[in-house]
């Protein structure tokens, strides 16, 4: 195993965020290796949010220390790519399909350099294997939640990260699309990328994921997935049984 593969993707050590005088996160510590693929599981308000705005100084933290490849978030930020949930975004903005899975590889180039013909070219191979090559100059707003979705992992596929944070992306999407971003999450890890997502069914996330962490304030708990989805973890996690 090389040097590179043991450096883990995200290290959290003893995170607390508070909102005025409300814990959000308590001591949240938790190690998440390269390569794996990775959902963050808990019930509405535990945090998970929160979690993935605190660790990438979206929100300021209370307490604790947050480091990306054993690198600050600013020396790192390059290799992070965030998929905010859909609903967060002005989808009537006036901008095609093209144009904003272009703007992802603009944190590389710096604003003041212009896309390559290699860029735009890679916009296209890039629409093409989320499945929305026709939709090219299709206004986002016009495009259908799912559609939507897709552009958003398209334009994060452009930044070239190593990392990616996803909040709820499977989230009111067609079944299509669902598929759609499993296979390229499958195909990032396999090619060494980290995937970490916000998800909200456990059914699924036994097929979908490497490795759970459950969080409800804190971290309950972390591991493969199939040592973490039982139900005295689930139980303690949403603090009542799951198998009502």
């Amino acid at each position: 195993m090389s040097t590179l593969s043991k450096i883990s993707a995200l290290d959290v050590s003893h995170l607390t965020v508070m909102y005025r005088n409300t814990v959000a996160l308590s001591d949240v510590s938790v190690t998440i290796e390269r390569g794996s693929m990775v959902g963050i599981i808990g019930p509405n308000g535990a945090g998970k949010t929160t979690f993935v705005k605190s660790v990438l100084n979206l929100i300021p933290r209370s307490s604790g220390v947050v480091t990306f490849f054993n690198k600050p978030f600013q020396d790192a930020r390059k290799q992070i790519a965030y998929v905010a949930q859909r609903s967060s975004i002005d989808w009537d903005f006036p901008m095609t399909v093209f144009d904003m899975v272009l703007m992802g590889c603009y944190g590389r180039l710096g604003w003041f350099k212009r896309p390559t013909t290699a860029d735009r070219h890679q916009v296209y191979e890039i629409l093409e294997k989320v499945g929305l090559q026709l939709f090219c100059d299709t206004p986002i707003g016009a495009l259908s939640g799912g559609q939507q979705q897709r552009v958003f992992l398209a334009r994060a596929l452009m930044q070239k990260a190593d990392l990616f944070f996803l909040d709820e992306p499977f989230a009111a999407v067609d079944i299509a699309t669902e598929k759609i971003l499993i296979q390229l999450f499958k195909e990032l890890c396999a090619q060494g990328r980290t995937i970490i997502a916000v998800h909200h069914d456990t059914i699924t996330a036994a097929t979908y994921f490497d490795s759970i962490m459950l969080l409800n304030k804190t971290c309950i708990a972390y591991g493969k997935t199939d040592s973490i989805l039982r139900p005295v973890l689930l139980q303690k996690t949403y603090e009542k049984s799951v198998l009502q």
